[in-house]
């Protein structure tokens, strides 16, 4: 039957097999009527009956290959040492910890965090969300510099809360909302493969986006923070280069540099923290699959000469010392860790990478491939040379991939988003290379 796919603002449809029983479709019908509903949220095309390990399954009994899941399954669905994390809480009847008490899962997680973080961050501070986590770092920032402005970048997400939105500016999730958070000051996003004047040289490039960033500073007295993901949402990687002189400008002028690492942090890119990839900065965001896919726990790590502001609250959370979800964010790291999945990342990543480069010295669909570990964008266009977005075919492609077992999401309307789990394996990435291979000569 037609099923409805929902990529921003673009609803498509597509053919997602031979039916679905009634009791998927009852429950589909249930869901339109009691949700509100909001794009990129409905409406829903399947029914999740169980997720474990790299895969989701549906309520027809098949099984796809999650790479995307939102971010949570770092670890994989219902990771064996996060449960027994989980029952062994339950057991020892301590799920929550009112405030102005700790409890030794708490601290642990928070001193389990500062050892694996880039050396210098040494505080920590825990919330229900990434959204939350965000607000904390930005006010963070705000209170210990006494400055109030924001630089972000346009069209990227931090999260769905008033002020990440502000700092986010993705017009998806602005417009309609009158005045947002004032001081929220915009950069052009930087783009190695697409910039606005067509230059191939990575370090001219550079030099004009941290002009743009120098003169935003210069005009605009009063920044308090410079809020951006490290490797960028559409998977593009800036250089080494581009952030050791982005963070130079920013101490210069007495800006916090923050690094969102929500969907990046715990191995994914081939390193516990993207930032070390690049720069150190002065806090870290965490989220997603910190909370190992079963509870929603976040979080901020940054330097020891911002614990200033004990007369203040800037994360004021009922959650903020949970001990069920901080044992289930501890039993994360610790798994990372054990199975060593940064390097696995790193490893099958650059497998994965080279598979899909000779997938595009084959197929001219295929404009461009970025990313680092397993945290990869796959570019398609209609004509190299104009790089104009195949959008229509690559919806075309995500819906042959969902028909067989593999499902993904796209960014900016044409760009293949994979993100699987960390536990994949080498012949899942096997599966993954020749299953695209399959739908790029059904194009």
């Amino acid at each position: 039957m037609p099923v409805s796919v929902n990529q921003g603002e673009n609803i498509r449809t597509f053919e997602s097999g031979p039916g679905i029983s009634q009791y998927t479709q009852d429950l589909i019908d249930r869901d339109s009527r009691v949700f509100y509903h909001q794009t990129l949220s409905s409406p829903v095309f399947n029914v999740v009956e169980k997720a474990e390990g790299a895969y989701i399954f549906d309520s027809e009994g098949n099984k796809y290959l999650d790479l995307h899941g939102n971010g949570v399954h770092t670890v994989g669905y219902n990771n064996p040492k996060v449960l027994a994390a989980m029952r062994k809480q339950i057991d020892e009847a301590l799920m929550f910890a009112p405030r102005r008490f700790t409890n030794q899962p708490a601290v642990e997680l928070a001193e389990k965090l500062t050892r694996i973080a880039p050396a210098g961050l040494t505080r920590a501070l825990f919330c229900p969300g990434g959204s939350e986590a965000i607000e904390m770092a930005t006010m963070l920032a705000k209170q210990v510099t006494g400055k109030w402005k924001t630089l972000s970048y346009y069209g990227t997400f931090h999260g769905a809360g008033f002020q990440a939105i502000s700092i986010g500016a993705d017009p998806h999730f602005r417009e309609g909302l009158g005045p947002l958070m004032p001081g929220a000051i915009h950069l052009e996003l930087p783009d190695y493969y697409r910039n606005p004047w067509g230059w191939t040289n990575q370090e001219q490039i550079d030099e004009e986006y941290l002009r743009q960033l120098t003169v935003q500073i210069e005009c605009n007295p009063g920044i308090a923070a410079l809020i951006s993901e490290p490797i960028f949402y559409n998977s593009t990687v800036p250089t080494r280069y581009f952030w050791e002189k982005a963070k130079a400008i920013c101490q210069a002028h007495g800006i916090l540099l923050i690094f969102d690492e929500i969907y990046t942090a715990f191995g994914r890119t081939g390193k516990m923290f993207a930032s070390e990839h690049f720069v150190t900065p002065d806090v870290i965001v965490v989220g997603k699959g910190f909370g190992g896919g079963v509870v929603p726990f976040a979080g901020i790590i940054g330097r020891e000469e911002f614990n200033v502001l004990g007369q203040r609250s800037i994360g004021h959370y009922t959650h903020e010392k949970n001990p069920f979800c901080a044992a289930v964010s501890g039993a994360v790291i610790d798994f990372v860790v054990e199975q060593g999945l940064a390097e696995h990342a790193q490893e099958l990543g650059a497998y994965l990478k080279a598979g899909l480069e000779a997938l595009q010295e084959e197929f001219e669909w295929i404009g461009h491939i970025s990313g680092l570990g397993l945290n990869l964008g796959v570019d398609l266009v209609k004509n190299r040379s104009s790089k104009e977005r195949a959008v229509d075919e690559a919806h075309r492609l995500m819906a042959f991939c969902m028909q067989r077992g593999i499902s993904f999401k796209l960014i900016q309307g044409n760009i293949l988003n994979l993100k699987p789990a960390l536990v994949i394996t080498q012949e899942e990435a096997d599966f993954i290379l020749s299953t695209l291979k399959e739908g790029l000569r059904a194009l």
